[in-house]
């Protein structure tokens, strides 16, 4: 069958169960959204505001489902505009495929109209590339661009078609099955059988996991490996959502912001067992203080990451289900009386320090905060903090709901705070800190499960991609967002008060933007709240619109997340309250 390169395109996404795909059109790809037209009825294309608002979109389709998400863009400042989206992906190990136009081959190096060396540009952030300029090779690049993105650490992957080559005709010869990922890498029997010995000699292990855990579908056989030998749990940013946060064994997250009973138990265990997690600078701290008092089993698929930041006792690769399936049969079921003695401890002097610590910010004198919310005078139970307003939006949703952030102070209290309960339902930017990637990823999550969605963010993150609200309200899709708004840039603030002898230089924002007003003239509702009543009755609307709705919550601009680990600190160094 001979089709235009276009519609080869557009029948390889198909044919590669793609159902959903996001971008924006234009001139080097115009033939492409003229496929995209005549095929609407197999394929659905959401239209973003902006293209970097697309590639967050792929990227919160891919996060919801474990697909590959695929984003669209047109030469030159369409494709330039996919670029933080795509380094975002990469650096959270999501699969996505990115397909931009380009113009024609002729044309190619002669600072053509909407130019970019878009190949070259995303080379450092991608798994891997192309340019296609044969079109006989066009299908199969696609297929391997898919089969990439989906293997072994997933990842993003460009591919670039320049204009000839979509509107040039050739054979077309379907697939019957999507393209299977490239065949796993298992661990070393000897290896698993070491960490199996290690484990069983260990009085004190601790289990660190990331999201290889979610990624590798692996969190039954997490569970099961830390209950058979009564081990605690905690985990990187990315691993939340792995396991139901409720679980006995589970202390949180760890790290910069983490729970302060997960990051000390890490501290006092005799073994790590890290597992799908890569050791970042905001989990470590200090390299050369971090494991001192412990040895470290890491299993990774990605042996790339294996003694790359932590040097490991134990470095295995392989498949992360696998690994700990057959792991789980080698070790010894055992309880360990003492170490969850001092866990239960530390958990009851984390609940006195959060206890502490929210006297403390309730008792603060609000007069100075340049957030002007009527929040002066309002009592110590009528204040609307941020936990309070994480777990009043919890108690209206269910556990089904996907829960995005953007990336600040507001992240940080979420990930703390938020229960979740089934993987996949958190969805934010850990590597890249992307803020701005709430909206986009929040519109391809629900458009990806159909199900309520919400999205935790300040008033500086919402503000980098707001024009999302266009796509949102367009898409009627049951989107509630959620500003904690201080008028600040919290999180550098939080850093100049500690660090900078706060000089708050060009983190106050003093902007006069009425997000209920917002909402109301990009066609979706909003409503203001100062305290808790007001964002219960909100909640309630919320939740019962079906279609977009804005909570703008007043927040102080001098509410902090603690714990924090200083830059470059380690765990001598917490901080878990400000006096």
């Amino acid at each position: 069958m001979k089709i235009s390169g276009a519609k080869i395109v557009v029948e390889t996404l198909i044919e590669q169960g793609c159902d959903t795909v996001f971008g924006y059109p234009g001139g080097q790809v115009i033939n492409l959204f003229d496929e995209l037209y005549l095929s609407r009825d197999r394929i659905k294309h959401v239209l973003t505001a902006h293209e970097q608002g697309a590639s967050h979109a792929a990227d919160g389709y891919a996060r919801a489902t474990g697909k590959v998400g695929v984003v669209i863009a047109t030469s030159g400042p369409g494709a330039t505009n996919l670029v933080t989206g795509i380094a975002t992906a990469h650096l959270d190990s999501v699969p996505m495929v990115a397909i931009t136009g380009n113009v024609p081959c002729s044309l190619i190096g002669r600072d053509s109209f909407q130019e970019v060396d878009i190949v070259g540009i995303t080379m450092p952030i991608t798994k891997h590339n192309f340019i296609v300029k044969d079109i006989r090779e066009l299908a199969d690049v696609l297929r391997t661009a898919f089969k990439i993105a989906k293997s072994g650490r997933p990842g993003p992957v460009l591919v670039d078609i320049p204009k000839d080559v979509q509107t040039a005709v050739w054979d077309f010869e379907p697939k019957p099955d999507p393209v299977r990922p490239y065949p796993l890498r298992f661990a070393s029997e000897g290896k698993l059988k070491k960490a199996a010995e290690m484990i069983n000699n260990a009085e004190r292990p601790y289990i660190y996991f990331g999201g290889g855990i979610i990624t590798g579908k692996a969190s039954k056989e997490l569970i099961a490996l830390s209950e058979k030998a009564d081990m605690p749990m905690g985990c990187s940013l990315m691993g939340l959502s792995a396991i139901p946060s409720n679980h006995p064994n589970f202390l949180g997250m760890n790290g910069m912001h983490g729970h302060y009973a997960s990051s000390v138990v890490q501290d006092e265990a005799d073994l790590v067992i890290a597992l799908g997690a890569r050791f970042s600078d905001r989990a470590t701290g200090k390299k050369e203080r971090f494991n001192k008092n412990f040895r470290i089993i890491h299993i990774d698929i990605d042996s790339a990451e294996l003694n790359k930041n932590i040097n490991s006792d134990l470095a295995i690769e392989g498949d992360i289900k696998d690994a700990l399936f057959r792991l789980i049969s080698m070790i010894n079921e055992r309880k360990r009386p003492e170490w969850q003695e001092r866990i239960n401890a530390l958990r009851t002097e984390e609940q006195s320090r959060l206890e502490s610590a929210l006297k403390s910010a309730y008792e603060k004198n609000c007069t100075n905060c340049v957030n002007k919310c009527g929040m002066t005078g309002i009592s110590a139970g009528e204040r609307l903090d941020p936990y309070a307003i994480i777990d009043i939006i919890s108690s209206h949703a269910s556990e089904d709901d996907i829960i995005v952030t953007d990336v600040g102070q507001h992240q940080m209290w979420t990930a703390q705070r938020y229960p979740f309960r089934k993987p996949r339902t958190f969805l934010t930017s850990g590597g890249l800190g992307t803020m701005g990637y709430g909206m986009g990823a929040a519109v391809g999550a629900c458009e990806a499960s159909g199900r309520q969605t919400i999205l935790f963010t300040g008033d500086g993150s919402f503000g980098m991609n707001l024009n999302e609200l266009a796509t949102s309200v367009t898409q009627n899709i049951p989107l509630i967002i959620v500003i904690m708004n201080n008028g600040v840039l919290g999180m550098v603030r939080q850093w100049q008060t500690l660090f900078f002898d706060k000089h708050y230089s060009n983190t106050t924002l003093n902007r006069k933007t009425d997000f209920v007003k917002l909402a109301e003239a990009f066609g979706a509702q909003g409503k203001r709240v100062c305290t808790r009543e007001e964002l219960e009755n909100a909640a309630d609307e919320a939740f019962s619109c079906g279609g977009t709705y804005i909570i703008d919550c007043a927040v102080d601009c001098d509410e902090f997340v603690l714990p924090m680990l200083p830059p470059g600190g380690s765990i001598e160094d917490i901080i878990t309250e400000i006096k």
